[in-house]
């Protein structure tokens, strides 16, 4: 007899998960868009707190076809996604944290979703319990979109849904060296490759879950696998975007998310030695990847550290920490009759730092915030054309003496 193909493979890896993994395994369970139509693949990582022995429990009285496999400590999230994905026989592939929880209509609506706009990666609201989430990209629901056109960029994890023939078609697959960033590495890819990306934003799909003992299945790592992390999402990008503003849009992520962090306040806690390592490691992913159009799209503060970081000049880039970790305002420069407006950090005009005024330019969104600021660029200077040439036709007309009048035959 043949087994129908489902159409959603649920791949959950699970370390050290309970009593989370109860919610998680119930929240599969309660989805309204049917058992016949969903598979779990649950990879228990190596556990010793009970979540092999739970997992297979729940494969034993689950109207879910559920495979429960158990592996030696993979050290990572990776090595079981790719285990579970491996095993995966739906038309889509839904990867859900062992200490989060669907929503429970979230398959149903997403695949519903990507059957009718024909995308191939589906993103449902996400809210957090006791964490944080990502918002900007949930604005409204939208049946297609792409990485370049919306905020998706901002929400690099893994718990979305994807065609599989996409995953497949490309062989995308965790990258196990990583400890950290894996998600991004291969949600960034897929949003890259897809013929098309859904944004489910008026039902809650996926539950974020804050863990109260503070362990997640991500290991947080040292600071060098955060380079690693960075290097790898940038030469992603520069591999699959060509030159231009779409690119330097996208790097935006791996500098303002992943690089720039490395410099804040963290970095004034930090010895010598490994403030000097974090500037050599950071050298070649500058000298390859950052440009005046990713430096536009940061704010004033941002820039300024990630020039600095740039040009390894480590005691003005220590002062530029400082001010940011004092969460100070800095104070704005006016020019141009409000055009052109300064954001006044540390060094600026400062002969001996020779940093460029263009480093502390605000961008118009930024300058918005200060009074006196009056927008300039091009649609300004069409419209003060406009209502001159609107001036002169008038003055034109004035003028204009009138036509005589006829006179009778």
């Amino acid at each position: 007899m043949t087994v129908a193909q489902p159409d959603v493979t649920v791949v959950i890896g699970a370390y050290e998960a309970m009593p989370y993994l109860v919610e998680c395994l119930a929240s599969v369970e309660a989805q309204t868009i049917g058992p016949e139509r969903v598979e779990v693949v649950a990879v228990d990582d190596g556990s010793t707190d009970g979540t092999g022995e739970y997992l297979e429990e729940f494969a034993e009285r689950a109207s879910l076809r559920v495979t429960v496999i158990r592996q030696a400590n993979s050290g990572g999230p990776s090595g079981p996604r790719n285990v579970g994905l491996d095993k995966a026989r739906g038309r889509y592939v839904f990867f859900l944290d062992a200490d989060d929880r669907l929503g429970p209509e979230a398959l149903e609506r997403m695949v519903a979703m990507a059957d009718r706009a024909g995308t191939d990666v589906v993103l449902g609201r996400i809210e957090g319990v006791n964490r944080g989430a990502p918002k900007s990209m949930f604005d409204r629901t939208v049946e297609r979109t792409d990485v370049h056109s919306s905020n998706i960029m901002y929400t690099l994890s893994a718990q979305k849904l994807f065609r599989r023939a996409l995953l497949d078609r490309h062989g995308l697959r965790f990258d196990e060296s990583l400890y950290t960033g894996e998600d991004a590495l291969f949600t960034m890819e897929a949003y890259l490759r897809a013929n098309g990306v859904s944004v489910v934003a008026d039902h809650t799909c996926y539950y974020l879950v804050g863990r109260d003992d503070g362990k997640h299945v991500t290991k947080s790592g040292s600071y060098v696998l955060r380079f690693d992390s960075a290097r790898l999402l940038m030469h992603l990008i520069a591999d699959l975007v060509p030159e231009g503003p779409q690119r330097d849009r996208l790097m935006v992520r791996p500098f303002g998310i992943t690089l720039l962090p490395q410099f804040g306040p963290r970095f004034l806690k930090d010895g010598d030695r490994v403030r000097r390592r974090k500037l050599e490691l950071a050298k070649p992913l500058m000298d390859a990847h950052w440009t005046e159009g990713v430096a536009r799209h940061l704010k004033v503060e941002e820039r300024l550290r990630l020039h600095l970081v740039a040009e390894q000049r480590l005691e003005l880039l220590l002062d530029a920490v400082k001010f940011t970790a004092s969460k100070k305002q800095a104070p704005a420069l006016m020019e141009r009759r409000g055009r052109r407006v300064y954001l006044v950090y540390p060094h600026f005009r400062d002969r001996a730092a020779g940093i460029p005024d263009d480093v502390y330019l605000a961008t118009p969104r930024e300058a918005r915030a200060f009074p006196g600021y009056r927008e300039g660029g091009k649609a300004t200077v069409l419209r003060r054309a406009a209502r001159r040439a609107r001036r002169l036709l008038a003055s034109a007309e004035k003028v204009t003496p009138e036509a005589p009048a006829a006179t009778a035959a």
